[in-house]
């Protein structure tokens, strides 16, 4: 694979030097393939099919007489498997109990169709096995990691959680040092939990107007080796978080550079990027730029089914075996068919027009951000934002400060969602917008409209210092006082939340989303912490993770 950690970053990468598991994307035109669809709730509809009780469910030979006229072939293999399996007139004495929808929920199935219960089948010999794939599955895989540019991928039932958790065991042994964001998502924290790795936090660059942490910087992780190098401790791996939930990237292509210089893999929770590799405009991805192991949300921009990402590998750095092996520990032995299927169609749906799939949504998030910025109030997040270099944000990321109108984020999204604009992150002075494949120009438009609106009744109405907003940085001063594996199978005890200060927190909390833990297990609980979580609470963020949910109370370790 060719990578661009050894080149110039500039962010982007040109349409010259965008490759993708070895193939010059402008060529990837000539190689569209038709896409391959299975049969849908609305296609069981318009055959009369109900499902008002267990009675009047069809057997699956009836249903599945009139299959959809779309040509199938082989470019989504463990879908064409699925749909074969499901089509076959066969006596199910085999798990799930539903029995290929005989015996499906009626209050279920008239939402969702007969056909998700039909196609919901188990490890059946002709699809596969998950943990040793050799048919179906093993092709599919393949067919990702060419896409994506990796030398080999992994379909991911658990989420990108269960991704991140696997690299971690798979890199850090008990005692060795994971340098990492202390932004970084809570499944890097249950990964130093499941490993016995101890933790070398990097502090992101804190913006209190946006009340955001940014990226990490090479200099900062480079900094990290040498002071551990000092103590002499053994770095096992770095884990950088690009994109940021709120898209904001860090430069991966010489975070990777510094690593290797030392024999250090590099894991990348590119959770936020996975749409990265198929439009000009997007900033490069994590793999072209020399990352190691590479853990993906498919479901989040891209059109997989919630809870299915990808961990993609590149290099020798890392033991595939230890990946698979930690997979296998971590991930369901009853994988659903369903969750990997949408793994094969979404890629086999960005593999027909990758040129052009994120076209128009780039266009509408330009757009977007474009009219956003001449709304009075309104400020819209861009890398100026922060005093260190971060080469580029997500361009259909769109987040937007409303402090200038005297409202908090939180607030903004309430009154957003009553006017039909759901948007994906609420923040203390800030709204987090994402574009993806399913946005139209009316959504825009609705979106636009409402923050004009919001603008109309806060904007210039002497309401800017009502609800002023204290600068807190919720990353400061951060002490360890047991490594997370210790803190977490500790002893401990109930206390008052102003009486912890100065114990070590038992508890890892969060405000969610964004599902940074903002407290961890084995750290010192401070002051600055403590009013972090209170200020975020009485806003109205939800507090995630605390055994009280008022706050009023904290778990330490009785040591």
């Amino acid at each position: 694979m060719t990578t661009l950690a050894s080149e110039p970053f500039h962010g982007f990468c040109s349409p010259k030097s965008f490759r993708v598991g070895g193939v010059d994307k402008n060529r990837w035109g000539m190689q569209k393939r038709v896409a391959i669809n299975t049969m849908s709730a609305t296609n069981s509809r318009k055959q009369g099919i109900t499902c008002s009780s267990n009675d009047n469910v069809p057997d699956t030979a009836t249903l599945l007489s009139d299959p959809p006229r779309i040509p199938y072939n082989n470019t989504a293999p463990l879908v064409d498997a699925l749909r074969a399996s499901a089509l076959k007139d066969v006596a199910s004495f085999h798990f799930p109990g539903h029995n290929r929808g005989q015996a499906a929920p009626p209050s279920l199935s008239n939402i969702t169709g007969i056909s998700t219960f039909i196609h919901d089948l188990p490890e059946l010999p002709e699809l596969d096995d998950l943990f040793s794939p050799k048919g179906v599955i093993l092709e599919a895989q393949t067919k990702a990691a060419e896409l994506f540019g990796a030398s080999q991928t992994w379909f991911l039932v658990g989420g990108s959680t269960c991704g991140i958790q696997a690299s971690i065991m798979a890199t850090c042994s008990p005692g060795k040092t994971l340098i990492l964001p202390r932004n970084c998502h809570i499944s890097a924290i249950s990964g130093l939990v499941l490993s016995g790795a101890i933790p070398k936090y990097v502090t992101p660059e804190y913006s209190p107007e946006w009340d955001m942490p940014g990226g990490i910087t090479p200099c900062q992780v480079e900094k990290s080796i040498k002071e551990l190098e000092a103590e002499k401790k053994t770095v096992a791996a770095v884990l950088v978080t690009s994109p940021t939930y709120h898209g904001i990237c860090s430069n991966i292509s010489e975070i990777a550079s510094v690593c290797h210089s030392y024999g250090i893999p590099v894991i990348v929770d590119e959770a936020h990027g996975a749409h990265f590799a198929f439009h000009s405009k997007f900033p490069c991805t994590s793999l072209q730029q020399g990352a190691d192991i590479v853990v993906q949300s498919t479901h989040k921009v891209l059109s997989s089914l919630t809870q299915s990402s990808m961990l993609h590998m590149s290099g020798n750095l890392v033991d595939r075996d230890a990946i698979s092996r930690c997979l296998q520990t971590l991930q369901s032995t009853s994988p659903s068919y369903l969750l990997l299927a949408s793994l094969d169609a979404t890629r086999a749906q960005l593999s027909e027009n990758s040129e052009t799939i994120f076209s128009e949504a780039m266009d509408l998030a330009t757009e977007a951000k474009s009219s956003m910025g001449n709304i009075n109030g309104i400020s819209v997040l861009d890398p100026s934002c922060f005093s260190s270099v971060f080469p580029a944000i997500d361009p259909l990321r769109l987040t937007i400060g409303v402090s200038k109108l005297g409202i908090s984020g939180f607030r903004a999204a309430e009154m957003l969602c009553e006017m039909h604009v759901v948007p994906e992150l609420e923040g203390r002075q800030s709204v987090t917008f994402v574009v993806n494949l399913g946005t139209t120009r009316k959504h825009v438009q609705m979106l636009l409209s409402a923050v004009t609106q919001l603008s109309s009744v806060f904007y210039g109405h002497g309401s800017a210092c009502s609800n002023k907003i204290t600068a807190i940085s919720p990353f400061v001063d951060i002490s360890l006082g047991l490594s997370p594996r210790e803190a977490f199978f500790a002893k401990k005890m109930k206390v008052g939340i102003r009486e912890s200060c100065g114990m070590i927190s038992g508890e890892l909390i969060s405000p969610y989303p964004p599902g940074i833990p903002v407290l961890v297990p084995g750290e010192v609980v401070n002051e600055a912490v403590l009013t972090y979580l209170q200020e975020m609470k009485r806003m109205g963020a939800v507090i995630s993770g605390a055994s009280d949910h008022g706050l009023s109370s904290l778990i330490v370790c009785d040591i």
